[in-house]
């Protein structure tokens, strides 16, 4: 006999804030660890607002509080951020922002919205 109880629609553990977007950069990565700084560089393979994912030369765990550069699109000079590493999978990483500047964010936003427009999201 069929259950009369609604089903429910399953959902991913998290959704994102915002969107994320392919975007092709090189990323310098700069981490304070065992009393030194170790430097990584790798490539981005999506930004959003609030974060970046990419992959990089180094082992990094979740948790991690790093500074990162980057070029972004329309921009004269690359963006620097400091960010949390929210998710590892192998040399892919996940990252979260921590408090960008308003210009930071500006700049951020009119290259999501480019992002989106050459994607077509």
């Amino acid at each position: 006999m069929p259950s009369s109880a609604p089903k429910t629609k399953k959902t991913a553990p998290y959704t994102r804030r915002y969107p994320r977007h392919p975007m092709d950069v090189r990323m310098n990565v700069q981490v304070f660890r065992q009393g030194e700084v170790s430097y990584f560089w790798g490539r981005s393979t999506e930004l959003g607002l609030d974060g970046i994912g990419g992959t990089l030369t180094g082992e990094l765990n979740p948790g991690k509080v790093v500074s990162m550069v980057f070029p972004l699109p329309l921009s004269p000079y690359p963006i620097k951020l400091r960010a949390i590493v929210r998710y590892r999978i192998g040399l892919h990483y996940g990252f979260e922002f921590l408090t960008p500047s308003p210009q930071q964010r500006q700049s951020l936003d009119r290259v999501c919205q480019l992002l989106a427009a050459e994607s077509g999201q």
